[in-house]
């Protein structure tokens, strides 16, 4: 198994606040903090997804 190489939002606040990405070819992992602790797995076209939604005028 590959280790995941983790990279901190560039949008982080102090402490802990932070959002943590690891992409792979077919997935994306989203956690709350590094060592990562609660880990959401999606794949690469509903994460696509999720940053239109969240870049769009309306939010929907």
């Amino acid at each position: 198994m590959s280790p995941h190489y983790w990279q901190k939002s560039s949008y982080c606040q102090e402490g802990d606040a932070c959002v943590h990405i690891s992409a792979a070819p077919t997935t994306v992992r989203i956690a709350d903090a590094e060592p990562p602790r609660n880990v959401l797995t999606v794949s690469v076209v509903a994460f696509e997804a999720l940053l239109d939604l969240v870049k769009s005028p309306d939010g929907r």
